[in-house]
């Protein structure tokens, strides 16, 4: 069987959540964005509130576990990437099930899996896929045990490329990568920020609570709630009405390490979609000059910027332009800010519960590439910042090429700036002995974050 071209959706497809999720799959694997297609299916099909929860959970357990499932078909079916790409990731989603969830009988799974193959193939499909679970179910998976390198089988246990397992590995002994690993692979928790310039933490909670979520006040985060049920969050009305925003609790830590007071300018160095810009302006006084100047190198992510300001009515305190922030000095002049937020474009490998697909896209080769662009960034605004101000770099990646080395770097190329110890509110032994915040995923379930908090002396 050879790849071919995405058939039309047939009209059966519309209300089963196997064969859209097998549908949207096909689609992320060729480079879709896995958000972005499942809600473009969820939106075309006819499922139920159930069945949608369902079908996220298959597209999202697929794309997690693809390196694992992509072995264990590997010993049923030589060059299985050869076969046509629905058949391929409709008996991932047959091993996805069989593996990994429990509610469904392997027999009703397989059975399901071929009826799908009959309806949108032909009977040579529905033959070839009969014969690969009927082979499985006789002979028993391949353990994964048995991989004899032990970077190797981590890799293909918790389906990271081998070089990003290598290199926890590396950064962070076997144990504690294993335990990251692993972490990457659970679902992600739903998280939002109160916008405090609007309201209080207990009275979002209490409205969120009223509105039908069960809320839990972050570990990690002072100005951030846990939330299950209640539907999706930016439906509810403290979302639309600019009283809370999507946000990751660790993302959230950043900005207070700056310090910011209500009269002071700042500059926000990559700022789209404007998560941390409209934080930082939750500090600032419009009417005292308070102001901050958020930075994209695109346009149509300027616009984002605005439009979180506007709903967080937060829009009178925020400049936003499209300029790379490594042409700084076209725009400002030295010492013109108090404050120099970089929340530098990284590898994202921090973001892997939310983003499954981006640790297939990666490659060690990126990671030193990005690490020339971060120091680059940091080097175009060093002298935007006026002595005793304070610059706070930060990334979601978990990879010290992008992290600790870039600051190391950065502090060798400028004696003016030291290293501060981040602020960090609840959890004070997130700082380590140089002031660094590493925050893994394995710790309180949120995305990976880096941040370093540094000084200008002179």
């Amino acid at each position: 069987m050879t790849k071919g071209k995405y058939q039309a959706v047939q009209t059966f497809e519309l209300a089963d959540p196997r064969a859209m999720a097998v549908r949207t799959l096909e689609r992320v694997h060729d480079g879709a964005y896995s958000n972005l297609q499942l809600d473009a299916m969820i939106k075309r099909s006819h499922l139920t509130e159930r069945d949608v929860h369902f079908m996220t959970n298959l597209v999202y357990g697929v794309i997690q576990h693809r390196l694992t499932l992509d072995y264990w078909l590997g010993h049923f079916v030589k060059q299985s990437n050869q076969l046509d790409p629905w058949v391929r990731e409709l008996l991932f989603l047959a091993l996805y099930q069989w593996q990994f969830l429990d509610k469904v009988p392997q027999h009703a799974i397989f059975d399901q899996a071929i009826e799908l193959a009959k309806r949108r193939g032909h009977a040579g499909i529905r033959k070839f896929v009969t014969g690969v679970l009927h082979a499985m179910d006789r002979q028993g998976l391949p353990a994964l045990t048995a991989i004899s390198d032990p970077t190797e089988r981590l890799a293909i246990t918790y389906s990271l490329p081998q070089w990003l397992m290598q290199r926890l590995i590396d950064d962070y002994g076997s144990a504690r990568a294993e335990k990251i690993a692993a972490s990457l692979n659970q679902a992600p928790a739903q998280s939002v920020r109160v916008n405090t310039a609007e309201m209080t933490v207990a009275q979002a909670q209490a409205e969120l609570e009223q509105a039908g979520f069960t809320v839990t006040p972050s570990l990690l985060s002072p100005v951030a709630l846990r939330l299950t049920g209640g539907g999706h969050i930016s439906e509810s009305v403290a979302f639309q009405s600019g009283k809370i925003t999507i946000q990751d609790e660790a993302a959230t830590l950043m900005v207070p390490s700056l310090d910011v007071k209500p009269g002071m300018r700042v500059l926000d160095a990559a700022a789209a979609p404007g998560g941390k810009t409209t934080q930082i302006a939750t500090y600032l006084d419009a009417q005292a000059g308070g102001v901050v100047e958020a930075l994209d190198i695109h346009p149509h992510k300027v616009d984002l910027i605005q439009a979180n300001a506007k709903r967080l009515h937060v829009a009178d305190r925020i400049h936003a332009r499209a300029l790379d922030a490594r042409q700084v000095d076209q725009q400002f002049a030295d010492n013109s800010f108090d404050r120099i937020l970089v929340d530098a474009p990284c590898s994202g490998l921090g973001l892997l519960r939310r983003k499954p697909e981006v640790r297939y896209e990666k490659h060690l080769a990126d990671s030193y590439a990005l690490q020339k662009v971060q120091l680059a960034i940091l080097d175009a605004v060093a002298s935007m910042l006026k002595v005793g101000g304070r610059l706070v770099y930060g990334t979601c990646t978990v990879l010290t090429i992008e992290n600790d080395d870039v600051v190391a770097a950065f502090i060798a190329r400028h004696p003016e700036y030291r290293l501060v110890p981040t602020y960090v509110d609840k959890d004070r032994s997130l700082t380590d002995k140089q002031g660094l915040v590493h925050i893994l995923p394995d710790q309180y379930q949120t995305d990976g974050f880096f941040i370093a908090t540094l000084e200008r002396i002179k």
